[in-house]
């Protein structure tokens, strides 16, 4: 038996207090929208293809030498919880590769180009 005790925030009842504003749900974005999301050991460019289906085109760490079309599955903390089509600072992006999964180190930044105005999340 294992006696091993879950880290609070792996608990979902733990994700219910968990304030959600400093991130980006891909539904809130368009097309063709770029974000380049600054994690602890990489940066990583992504443009929006499908925001509603998770679809983006990723360019960054160790995985993703040009950019690759991938499904943003979401923000997680490692565990089997994830924020689908999320990405939020603190958490790790999880992308699926269709043979795969990729998991970032957490992030740290985000800055979304939209077809107006850049803004940044910090």
């Amino acid at each position: 038996m294992n006696t091993t005790p879950a880290p609070g925030v792996s608990l979902p009842c733990s994700w219910q207090s968990i304030v959600w504003s400093e991130g980006l749900h891909l539904d809130l974005l368009a097309a063709c929208d770029r974000l380049t999301v600054l994690t602890r050991h990489s940066t990583y460019e992504i443009v929006v293809v499908a925001p509603a289906e998770g679809k983006v085109l990723v360019r960054g760490g160790q995985f993703f030498g040009e950019f690759t079309p991938v499904r943003l599955t979401g923000a997680t903390l490692g565990g089997s919880l994830v924020k689908v089509r999320a990405v939020h600072i603190g958490f790790r992006v999880e992308f699926d590769t269709g043979g795969g999964h990729v998991l970032t180190s957490p992030v740290r930044a985000i800055a979304v180009a939209a077809s107006g105005p850049a803004s940044q999340v910090t």
